[in-house]
């Protein structure tokens, strides 16, 4: 495995980060969701394979995520050997300081530790100031309840004014940004890559296989997953015919170095500057894959070629609004 630092905070992250998205009780937030023992079977393989970021939220499977990850972490390793994140907003006060301060207590809990590595904002919040939201964040860092902050998909004008103000009053900046990028999804190219860049911010994108459709030829598929994953059909169902062409030109491009799709989708990511994409695989064997693409090294054509044919898409994951309060995923388009 290979290690990047995270911002400049110190914090070493494996170049691959595992997504725990699919952890937790089935029927909270996915059917497809894994239970508790398969959970841990993937942190252990994750581990076994120099693997030692891992993401999680507040909001995932109604905190059985956290649950599941916090016990196969005490089991499989110390504290100290691991990075973990999680999320915040998708909550009762979503980013107000009163409801940071308690969900910050109920994730630490979850998890079975005293402290974050990385602690995320999920979304924008249209409801709370941007200071009373940067504040509150710093609070947690100074407290040693978190060691470093993270954003996620949002504007870029968005993640710019909450970094001002962060700088202007001496709070604690974001090291890290959690956003919706790959092959088929590029629209942060244009202002919110480059502001991250800009200001020294870690790029950890989720979906990097675009739900599993650059890891496959056929559009469609027959797991479990593939049949009621509503958001991935929301995500990405809209551009099909133009994205095919994409999913064809990666299978061409997998072909000729003799590996799958998926190493050549998450190759792509690193020579695009990403740090670590979050891999959200609901099997131990996944992995294997991702951690052999390391060693894949993409030539400037084969980027352009997979790279031409993109045309602008709906923007997915950054809010235009707070959604109703009971949503957990965001991600399924209303309108």
């Amino acid at each position: 495995m290979q290690y990047t630092e995270l911002g400049d905070t110190g914090i070493a992250i494996s170049k691959i980060c595992v997504g725990c998205m699919s952890f937790g009780k089935a029927g909270t937030m996915n059917d497809w969701a894994l239970d508790e023992d398969d959970s841990e079977a993937v942190v252990r393989h994750a581990l076994d394979l120099g693997i030692t970021f891992f993401d999680t939220a507040n909001g995932y499977s109604q905190g059985t995520s956290e649950e599941y990850l916090g016990r196969a972490l005490a089991r499989t390793t110390r504290r100290d050997k691991v990075v973990i994140a999680s999320k915040v907003y998708f909550n009762e006060g979503r980013l107000s300081s009163k409801a940071i301060h308690r969900e910050i207590e109920g994730t630490l809990k979850r998890l079975g530790t005293d402290y974050l590595d990385l602690y995320i904002i999920h979304r924008f919040d249209y409801g709370t100031p941007v200071e009373e939201t940067m504040q509150a964040l710093d609070d947690l860092v100074r407290a040693g309840k978190v060691r470093a902050l993270g954003a996620s998909a949002m504007y870029g004008y968005q993640f710019h004014d909450m970094q001002i103000a962060a700088r202007d009053n001496g709070w604690t900046r974001f090291s890290a940004m959690e956003n919706h990028y790959n092959l088929l999804y590029r629209e942060d190219e244009r202002e919110l890559i480059p502001i991250c860049r800009q200001m020294g911010v870690t790029l950890m994108p989720y979906s990097p296989l675009a739900g599993g459709h650059l890891a496959r030829p056929t559009w469609t598929s027959d797991t479990l997953r593939g049949e009621t994953d509503r958001v991935s059909r929301s995500k990405y169902d809209h551009a099909e015919e133009n994205d095919l062409v994409i999913v064809r030109r990666v299978e061409q491009v997998a072909k000729d170095h003799g590996v799958p799709m998926s190493q050549v989708a998450i190759a792509w990511q690193w020579a695009k500057g990403v740090a670590s994409p979050i891999i959200g695989a609901t099997k131990a064997r996944h992995f294997d894959d991702a951690a052999a693409a390391l060693d894949l090294r993409l030539t400037s054509d084969e980027i352009a070629y997979m790279e031409e044919p993109y045309k602008p898409h709906t923007i997915v994951g950054a809010l235009d609004r707070n959604p109703p309060q009971d949503t957990i995923r965001p991600d399924v388009q209303s309108k």
